[in-house]
């Protein structure tokens, strides 16, 4: 693929125009969406079947003229995939089993041959299939540190305090499990790339839970280190990073990642991340999810101090965090339809 607007932004050429794309961008407010979820019967089930999760990761391109398919997937597929128990409770959000010793680390399964896997990569081969030439296929995983934290925590916000004391408290085992979901999250964001990913974006959605002294050896480390295995076995494949929450921080984690581009939260500094950030990394975000829940003049405003703020060259538009459940469909095709008068 050479003509996609979003991989001219993170391989630093100019783009015909300012790419955009939004987390969650399939998901609970689309109908259709909801539609496709109640046939598949629960959200892990949609996951694992390929015809339908092709479905809802193409119906969001169907209705506005976006840069990018991000694939249908979860971040927990990997533990899932290394053999621990996983449930997502209604309303309530995932629930893994639980990591709490050396000998449950001990007995985590590569992901080589895992069925979780081959059907999410059986979605991204099928999607591919579909998608013009023009518009980017997105894989992803989720960060260690916050796929960990579900591992050792279970799930909730008390869990990733349990995540963290262990790190500190019993190294001697968080280190083990660290090393296996970095070499599983590499080989995971592999098998999506020869699939058909074009880009890989890794979310470290609990990066924001960790204190500065912390950042770098459980956030940016094992990032580093993701990236470092899948540009040794598929150099060329552009990555983003996105460790929500990290602040200033994210200077040092594009450091040390040397990522393409770095994913930043609603919260931070636009005009911060352009003069600190830019000249290394493309940056993504970072418009309130709030903003085009509520529509109207605050949407149009914000969307346009973002692209003010941020020039096209290095910017991939996108939310500061997932698209809310209960965004009106129109709003998001407001916001893109403003990108596409400003940029021309």
């Amino acid at each position: 693929m050479n003509h996609s607007a979003l991989l001219d932004v993170l391989k630093g050429r100019k783009p015909s125009r300012r790419p955009v794309w939004f987390m969650r961008q399939a998901g609970r407010y689309l109908p259709e969406y909801r539609a496709t979820r109640g046939k598949a019967g629960s959200f892990l089930k949609l996951c694992y079947a390929p015809d339908l999760a092709k479905e809802v990761t193409l119906q969001p391109l169907r209705r506005f003229d976006v840069d990018a398919a991000i694939v249908f997937a979860d971040i927990l597929v990997v533990p899932q995939a290394m053999g621990l128990g996983l449930a997502f409770a209604e309303g309530e959000g995932p629930v893994v089993e639980k990591v709490s010793g050396s000998d449950r680390v001990n007995a985590l399964r590569p992901l080589d041959e895992a069925e979780e896997v081959r059907l999410v990569c059986e979605t991204v081969k099928a999607v591919k299939a579909e998608l013009p030439h023009d518009i980017a296929l997105i894989g992803f995983c989720g960060a260690p540190w916050t796929v960990a934290s579900y591992m050792i925590g279970g799930g909730g916000e008390g869990g990733r305090e349990v995540a963290r004391a262990v790190a500190a408290s019993r190294p001697e085992w968080f280190t083990v499990l660290m090393e296996l979901v970095i070499e599983a999250s590499a080989a995971y964001l592999v098998r999506q790339i020869d699939a058909g990913a074009d880009v890989v974006q890794i979310f470290d959605s609990w990066a924001g839970d960790l204190p500065g002294y912390l950042q770098e050896t459980l956030s940016g480390e094992p990032i580093a280190a993701i990236i470092t295995k899948v540009r040794e076995q598929r150099p060329g494949v552009p990555v983003i990073v996105f460790a929500r929450g990290a602040g200033a921080g994210h200077k040092r984690i594009g450091e040390m990642t040397g990522a393409e581009c770095l994913g930043v939260e609603t919260s931070m500094r636009l005009d911060w991340a352009r003069d600190n950030l830019s000249a290394a990394h493309a940056i993504q975000g970072n418009l309130d999810p709030l903003l085009v829940e509520a529509g109207g003049k605050a949407l149009e405003e914000g969307v346009e101090e973002v692209a003010r703020v941020l020039p096209m060259e290095r910017h991939i538009f996108n939310l500061g965090h997932g698209m809310r459940p209960a965004t009106p469909p129109e709003h998001v095709d407001r916001v893109v339809k403003i990108l596409r008068k400003r940029d021309g």
